[in-house]
């Protein structure tokens, strides 16, 4: 079993990659009621992002409270209590996050379609976002059962009988997923205060489509980021498992190709705006998707390729 002092320290950074995720929004939220946009929202679309700023605000006070519990009552300790307290205010706020996202995309939806498109797709937002953070993980800890935890218990020996420690790799990939997921939060709320101003609404109405849906690809880029969280904290009980290194790497690099789609959607819009040239826009996207996949996968699979061939050799 992992150490105490790792699996709180493991619990802490996923409560804070969890909260990058969160306050970007409940900045959002503030800055939209003065945004011009704001006015343009039926009577329900401004009652519901009031309630979606509660929620969020709600998620933050959760996710937060390890750190005065960690002062106030365990005095600073590793205690199992602070581990079982974070695993569990983690837990809950995920559900008020979820739906606070989902109305974000209520509003999103709003400015650009009828309000049957908009309800369908808040609901199909959060079924989306409650699969990869609750319904994934019962299903995975369901179907592993006892022989797959002693499975990942012998993989964690072996794991930790040379090379990097498996306690290692799980700090390494909670940060890796740390690493990306501010720039995919930055994007995300650039995508929905955008939608709010008055240049959002003097565009075309097929780049306000590109525009959602780039907005769709970094909130599912943002969604998969903070899945490694919520599984560790339901299926794994934060314990290290190579199971779940593998399965927040997957997690993390189909983010990140969401994420670049995200931004050659965006970055279409903006060229069409300033130089009205959807050609020139088409393939200014193109290059922006060549130049991040090909940092992010291609030249990895290069270098993996080189750095196996000696193993291959022997």
């Amino acid at each position: 079993m992992a150490k105490l002092k790792d699996k709180i320290e493991n619990a802490l950074n996923e409560s804070r990659t969890l909260v990058l995720g969160a306050q970007v929004l409940v900045g959002f939220q503030y800055h939209a009621f003065f945004q011009p946009g704001f006015e343009r929202l039926s009577s329900v679309g401004k009652e519901v992002e009031v309630g979606a700023l509660v929620l969020l605000l709600l998620t933050l006070a959760l996710l937060m409270s390890p750190a005065p519990y960690h002062r106030l009552v365990a005095h600073g300790e590793d205690t199992l209590e602070l581990h079982n307290f974070t695993s569990a205010v983690t837990g809950a706020a995920l559900f008020p996050f979820a739906v606070g996202l989902a109305i974000e995309f209520y509003i999103a939806l709003e400015l650009v379609s009828t309000l049957s498109v908009a309800l369908v797709g808040t609901v199909i937002a959060l079924l989306v976002i409650l699969f990869f953070w609750y319904g994934l993980e019962i299903v995975l800890r369901m179907r592993r059962g006892e022989r797959a935890m002693a499975k990942a218990k012998n993989t964690r020996e072996k794991s930790e009988a040379g090379g990097t420690s498996l306690a290692d790799k799980v700090k390494q990939v909670l940060t890796e997923s740390r690493i990306v997921l501010p720039g995919a939060q930055a994007l995300l709320g650039f995508q929905f205060a955008a939608m709010l101003m008055d240049g959002f609404n003097q565009l075309a109405p097929m780049l306000k489509l590109v525009h959602l849906l780039s907005l769709v690809a970094i909130g599912l880029c943002t969604i998969l980021l903070m899945t490694p969280a919520a599984y560790h904290r339901i299926v794994e009980d934060g314990e290290d498992s190579e199971f779940f290194v593998r399965f927040a790497g997957w997690m993390i690099l189909g983010a990140m190709v969401l994420l670049a789609l995200g931004i050659a959607g965006d970055f279409y819009v903006v060229v069409v705006r300033v130089f009205e040239s959807e050609a020139l826009a088409i393939v200014g996207s193109i290059l922006v998707l060549i130049v991040f996949y090909g940092l992010w996968f291609g030249l990895m699979w290069i270098l993996r390729a080189r750095q196996d061939q000696p193993l291959r050799a022997r």
